[in-house]
């Protein structure tokens, strides 16, 4: 979503309300489709003090993540406060602060950016998400197994085998 920088200036010190919703399209961060099901609602204020415009805003939606240990889809709901400076003046060096090079800002690409510097490392769909079975892959969430996935170290196979009188 486009957005004027002009219509974002007000009068020195005084604030403007904000408010949109951003349809997010797929993008893909770490090899992971990243999408959203729905609109991003951002609602805050901007205010213009020194040639700059300030946005302060919160970004409130939901994300269809996968789950990094079952690999099923789920909802993962966002909230997330954000800050960005804005100019149109170009001898203004500070590096908190976007250069606007034109009279458009595109909020999408901001939208983006807060969501993932704020996606969790380890993306589950419950923090007690079992997985799948290392031997027959069933979803163990859903579904029981019967496969012997006990966890042997293989450098210590052959102590096991002659602990319980087995021949190797």
């Amino acid at each position: 979503m486009k957005i004027k920088f002009s219509e974002l200036k007000s009068p020195k010190g005084q604030s403007k309300k904000v408010s949109y919703d951003v349809d997010l399209k797929d993008f893909y961060f770490d090899g992971e489709k990243i999408k959203a099901p729905e609109k991003i609602v951002v609602l805050g204020e901007t205010t213009y003090k020194d040639e700059v415009i300030i946005l302060n805003a919160n970004l409130k939606g939901n994300l269809e993540l996968i789950c990094s240990r079952c690999l099923d889809t789920f909802i993962y709901p966002i909230d997330i406060d954000i800050e960005e400076r804005f100019t149109s003046n170009e001898t203004l060096e500070d590096e908190e602060v976007i250069l606007v090079n034109s009279d458009v800002i595109d909020i999408t690409e901001i939208v983006e950016k807060a969501i993932i510097s704020t996606l969790p490392i380890k993306r589950l769909c419950k923090e007690d998400c079992k997985g799948l079975c290392q031997s027959c892959g069933a979803n163990l969430n859903k579904e029981e197994c019967s496969c012997n996935n006990e966890d042997i170290d293989l450098r210590l196979a052959d102590l096991k085998a002659l602990l319980n009188n087995k021949e190797v």
